[in-house]
């Protein structure tokens, strides 16, 4: 086995989101921009369909084309980027419902596609995306009179419950969108944990259906094995690796494993991240360079074939503490030569 090996639980997927749609009265959404986080948009939005999703969002109108195809018409796509210059045509064929984030895109969308569905994104105080509560009150009128599909916002430290501005956006979320009368969404998954009052009509978890904090409670999605190229011994008092970082302070040794910055595993994980022989850690020493890895295999009886990077002792969460990010970074990061191999239902 030449390239590492990317196996992507699609069962584990539809349980993490059925175990957040029960917490909800709320219809439960999707989000999977960035290729589902990086584990593939296609299968993943086929296995949350079969599980009943019928909301799904993206954060560019280019990334529905695989989404669709994989759904075929029916499910709502949203575009959390709205109806950007020069989308009209993918919009209007691929059906999809841009989330109108200003006074532009509202004039842009209403003028190139009269009668075609659309979404607002208000901003109750991320300050990122979304129109703020002077833009939305100038044009709010017009925006309810060619009838919205949805209005939504986003939380900007749900996954901190006791920040206060959580409470602040949920009140100004709710004042700009009082007597609308249309669906509303704000919510994603740190939204739903932090209960009713932030649920509104519909929810759309991310980084909760692929294994991820802030949901504790998540079944793991990904395991990611990397193959052994070689072996070596190396005495005391050697380095390994470009610029010396680690030096072996005892007889050691070290296998050299494919993968490294190329395939998304991140440069700051250089003497800092262990690998996994079964039940057995495996620190990596030395840097990570573009494709390749050096390991500390020294305390094991026999060299395995493959080393874990993500698996049963080491999920999405505890990898991008040892990076300094999260786990959102870790998932988007993984890289295309990994052959993926999908489990569950459908596959």
């Amino acid at each position: 086995m030449g390239a590492a090996r990317l196996t992507i639980d699609l069962d584990a997927i539809a349980a993490n989101w059925q175990r957040l749609g029960r917490m909800a009265r709320a219809e439960t959404g999707a989000t999977i921009k960035a290729d589902a986080y990086g584990l593939g948009a296609a299968p993943v939005a086929r296995r949350l369909a079969q599980a009943g999703a019928r909301s799904f969002f993206v954060a560019l109108a280019e990334e529905a084309g695989a989404i669709r195809q994989a759904l075929g018409n029916g499910p709502a796509i949203h575009v959390y980027s709205g109806h950007m210059a020069g989308d009209a045509q993918l919009i209007r064929n691929l059906d999809l419902i841009p989330l109108i984030n200003s006074a532009e895109q509202l004039a842009r969308h209403l003028e190139s596609l009269p009668g075609h569905p659309f979404g607002v994104q208000l901003d109750s105080g991320m300050n990122r995306l979304g129109m703020k509560p002077r833009e939305w009150a100038a044009v709010r009128d017009l925006a309810l009179a060619a009838g919205p599909k949805l209005i939504m916002s986003h939380l900007a430290c749900a996954d901190e419950p006791d920040h206060l501005l959580n409470t602040q956006q949920r009140e100004e979320f709710a004042a700009m969108t009082e007597g609308c009368g249309v669906a509303r969404s704000l919510a994603a998954t740190g939204g739903i944990l932090l209960g009713p009052g932030y649920h509104f009509d519909l929810t759309r978890p991310g980084i909760g259906l692929y294994g991820g904090a802030p949901f504790a409670e998540a079944y793991p999605v990904a395991q990611l094995a990397l193959p052994v190229i070689q072996c070596r011994e190396t005495a005391a008092g050697e380095s390994v690796g470009y610029n010396c970082t680690w030096i072996a302070a005892r007889p050691s040794r070290i296998a050299t494993v494919a993968a490294g910055y190329a395939d998304g595993i991140l440069r700051s994980l250089s003497n800092r991240a262990v690998l996994w022989a079964g039940d057995t850690p495996c620190p990596v020493v030395g840097r990570v360079s573009m494709d390749l890895l050096t390991v500390d295999v020294t305390d094991l009886p026999e060299l395995p074939e493959t080393l874990d990077l993500i698996g049963p002792h080491q999920g999405i969460d505890d990898l991008a503490t040892a990076a300094g990010t999260i786990g959102y970074e870790i998932l988007t990061a993984l890289g295309g030569r990994y052959k993926r191999r999908y489990r569950g239902h459908g596959q």
